[in-house]
């Protein structure tokens, strides 16, 4: 079996029994709140800073090994009137716990010519001191906190779980069983975003509730 260092996922509040300080990696179950199942396309609609955009999200079948574990790719690209804004690929494993780690992020923002401006918050762990953490936990429990990922300066975002009995609506779906997040980051005080995940599907909803103007709704869900 692969291992990776996860204490990462402890640095702020409690990680839970089920993330084990060396978790291994091999062929865990899935978890149900974060599947990473090969060629699934997940399509959100929604705003960002008062633009309408659409973000397409596809699960690659491409992998990449960091630090000894095979992680999945996924791409992410974020288009704003139309027009790509940003492209980031970032890159998750799964422990045989069934906790899902992200192992880092290759982001770009791009301006109206196509051209790259900025690659901040790009990280890889094991990397300049960076290290991966916990963005899913195979069974969430109200209170829990995990670090999602850590590279000190550019990258250290945290997440709390809120309910696990959570009632969303969007246009692809709806449940009254939800999971419901709290997410936020010290680089960035006084912003805090909540984001609800559905059983079996994954993410449906994220919004920002405090400091910035974002939100994103699950609209379809294609597989290939």
């Amino acid at each position: 079996m692969l291992t990776a260092c996860a204490c990462a996922a402890c640095g702020s509040g409690s990680a839970g029994s089920h993330a084990a300080a060396h978790p291994t990696f091999g062929h865990g179950a899935r978890n149900p709140w974060f599947p990473l199942n090969a060629e699934t396309t997940f399509v959100y609609t929604g705003e960002k800073d008062g633009q309408n955009g659409r973000d397409v999200v596809r699960v690659t079948g491409r992998t990449r090994t960091i630090r000894g574990v095979r992680c999945t790719a996924i791409d992410d690209r974020l288009y704003l009137k139309g027009r790509l804004g940003e492209r980031t690929t970032d890159w998750y494993a799964q422990d045989d716990a069934g906790n899902v780690w992200y192992f880092g992020e290759a982001t770009a923002e791009l301006n109206k010519a196509g051209h790259v401006t900025n690659r901040e918050g790009s990280w890889l762990a094991g990397v300049d001191g960076a290290q991966p953490g916990i963005v899913m936990p195979t069974d969430p429990t109200v209170g829990e906190s995990f670090r999602q990922e850590y590279y000190k300066g550019h990258a250290e975002d945290h997440f709390a779980v809120v309910s696990v009995s959570a009632s969303v609506v969007v246009s692809y779906t709806a449940s009254a069983h939800a999971l419901l997040t709290k997410e936020w980051t010290p680089l960035e005080p006084g912003v805090l975003d909540h984001k609800v995940y559905i059983r079996g599907i994954g993410l449906a909803k994220e919004e920002t509730i405090k400091g910035g103007d974002e939100r994103w709704e699950l609209s379809d869900v294609l597989h290939r």
